[in-house]
């Protein structure tokens, strides 16, 4: 290729690339809708748990696992218990926030199992108040009465007591919510 065209190629590559810049650029961005999402209440999720484990700092922060002990939930449409043996896989980042990952059973109270994964992120806010929400993926049998479950979005909440009363084991309330 000669110098000329090699001038040429790339003053028609300048003019492309300023053209689609500027093209681009002239586009309007579409208006995406706002949502005022809405959620139902499904079940509230009594989690007993054994003793923090500490696997010590990683490089990604202080990493922990909480054994889950069992438990019980209860809703409007469904109740049972939560099956011993899960997890909580638990990471404390340097900047203070807690990334929670459990993943543990529910049975219900006729028998079906339900595997629950709740990633939750928790932090105390500057002003003191904690937060403390999360996103839930449940996986339901699908020949069963709760199949509905794997067809919907769920949010949680997770609230732990301040204190327990004389002999009580340690426990957590995770609220699960559908989003509508």
């Amino acid at each position: 290729m000669t110098i000329k065209q090699r001038f040429s190629a790339s003053l028609v590559y300048i003019f492309f690339t300023f053209f689609c810049i500027n093209f681009a650029a002239a586009q309007e961005v579409p208006h995406m809708p706002e949502f005022d999402f809405e959620t139902r209440h499904a079940w509230t999720a009594k989690v007993t748990i054994a003793p923090v484990l500490i696997l010590g700092e990683s490089k990604r922060g202080l990493r922990r696992v909480i054994p889950i002990t069992g438990g019980s939930f209860e809703g409007p449409d469904i109740h049972g218990e939560v099956v011993p043996g899960g997890e909580d896989w638990q990471l404390v980042r340097p900047d203070g926030v807690t990334e929670l990952y459990a993943r543990y059973l529910l049975r219900t109270h006729d028998g079906y199992l339900i595997q629950v994964i709740n990633q939750v992120t928790s932090v105390t806010r500057e002003n003191g108040e904690s937060y403390r929400r999360s996103v839930i993926d449940l996986e339901a049998p699908l020949d069963s009465p709760y199949d509905y479950l794997n067809e919907s979005m769920f949010l949680g909440t997770l609230d732990v007591p301040e204190s327990l009363e004389e002999g009580e084991e340690p426990y957590v309330i995770i609220g699960f919510y559908e989003l509508l």
